[in-house]
């Protein structure tokens, strides 16, 4: 191929690559509204199926589940798989997974349809960033991942409220279907923009994972992410109801105040991200300590409308701001003790926010049926954070 053939391809290439980016966070978009919706669907699945407010839970934490199983265990089973086969294969899966529940006509089969759709979760975002950083040059590797990563933000901020909306005005079934359009819509980009030349990684086989997990600084890292992500997800799975019924708020109003929490987590993304660069196990131990405060606080100003909303804003801030840390905590634990397995660390680090949301879903919906309610999960989400804050503390000494 002579120069100019080339600099045309290189000229081609480098057009493509922002599009393909794109068609990844559409996708991106479509799974993050897909996992966090229901929390502000809860009651209206809960009426709709003649269900208990946690059961319904069960939607979050099994969901969770899914991808815990997702992320590890099915990206090592599928490494040897063309990485564009692979990633449509995950975006049919996830379509799928929202039609089956927008049609299921009992619970079970609507909490099988969510664990089908942990499964592609899972496996989307541990081959996802892979996928974004070949894309584009070494140097840029960090945006085109941050830009996928965009599309879980937005649909924090506006695909849950939106969802919620939807949900609460056209029923439930309709938010499903509108996340399978949205999934149709990803899967047809990346059909079409993302290239089929994308190399995959060495195959991840189990003896690789188990290599990671052998590490007592890796393994103290995921309890870390497990515990101190996950116990704010006593508290956020079950918010609908605690708004609702000990705020006194009214269902419209909590769409609108899910908004706010939602923006709310994309400042704490952006503020936690440029506070951990450097030092993430200090940056989690002031991060945990300060969430564990707020949703101490919570639970003193839950009946209280104005002061309620206040808080909830800086539960916001701080819920999400720990995920730029952990993700970099767990790498640099993996390069440090068991060299060439960071794909690995994250994938089980993936695996770790999600037991850490079943954890907490779960949790919470035992408090909400015991007689303390769900206007105690705050202070119990509390402990839960306080616990991962001393695990940082003990991590932080190890590797001083």
């Amino acid at each position: 191929m002579d120069s100019s053939a080339t600099m045309t391809a290189n000229t081609a290439k480098r057009k493509s690559m922002p599009a393909a980016l794109w068609a990844l966070t559409i996708s991106a978009f479509g799974i993050g509204t897909t996992e966090f919706v229901i929390v502000g669907l809860l009651p209206t699945v809960a009426q709709d199926l003649a269900i208990s407010i946690s059961s319904a839970g069960l939607l979050v934490s099994l969901y969770a589940v899914g991808v815990a199983v997702g992320a590890p265990i099915l990206t090592a089973l599928t490494s040897k798989i063309p990485r564009k086969k692979l990633l449509l294969g995950v975006m049919l899966l996830f379509i799928l997974g929202n039609g089956l529940a927008a049609i299921a006509p009992t619970f079970g089969l609507l909490v099988m349809a969510r664990i089908l759709t942990g499964f592609a979760h899972g496996v989307y975002f541990s081959i996802g960033a892979t996928i974004a950083a070949s894309l584009v040059p070494a140097n840029k590797r960090a945006s085109a991942i941050a830009i996928m990563f965009a599309g879980l933000t937005i649909a924090i901020v506006t695909g849950v409220p939106l969802g919620t909306f939807i949900g609460q005005n056209f029923g439930w079934r309709a938010t499903f279907i509108g996340v399978s359009i949205l999934g149709i819509i990803g899967a047809l980009s990346s059909a079409v923009l993302v290239p089929a030349s994308i190399q995959g990684g060495k195959a991840l086989r189990i003896v690789d994972q188990l290599k990671v997990i052998k590490s007592p600084s890796v393994l103290l890292v995921l309890a870390i992410t497990a515990l101190g992500y996950g116990g704010t997800f006593v508290t956020f799975t079950y918010l609908a109801p605690l708004l609702e019924e000990v705020t006194g708020f009214s269902a419209s109003m909590t769409s609108l105040l899910l908004l706010v929490y939602g923006i709310a987590i994309a400042i704490g993304n952006i503020v936690g991200g440029k506070v951990s660069n450097k030092k993430p196990s200090k940056a989690l131990m002031v991060m945990f300590i300060l969430q564990a405060v707020v949703l101490l606080v919570l639970y003193f100003t839950a009946p209280f409308q104005v002061a309620a909303v206040a808080t909830l804003f800086f539960m916001g801030i701080l819920a999400f701001s720990n995920v730029p840390a952990l993700q970099l905590y767990i790498v640099q634990m993996a390069e440090k003790y068991a060299p060439g397995t960071e794909d690995v660390a994250s994938a089980l680090n993936i695996a770790a926010f999600n037991v850490g949301i079943a954890i907490g879903a779960a949790l919470g919906g035992k408090i909400v049926e015991s007689s303390l309610g769900v206007g105690a999960t705050p202070w119990i989400g509390s402990i839960l954070v306080f616990i991962g804050f001393l695990l940082t503390l003990v991590s932080h000494r190890r590797e001083r």
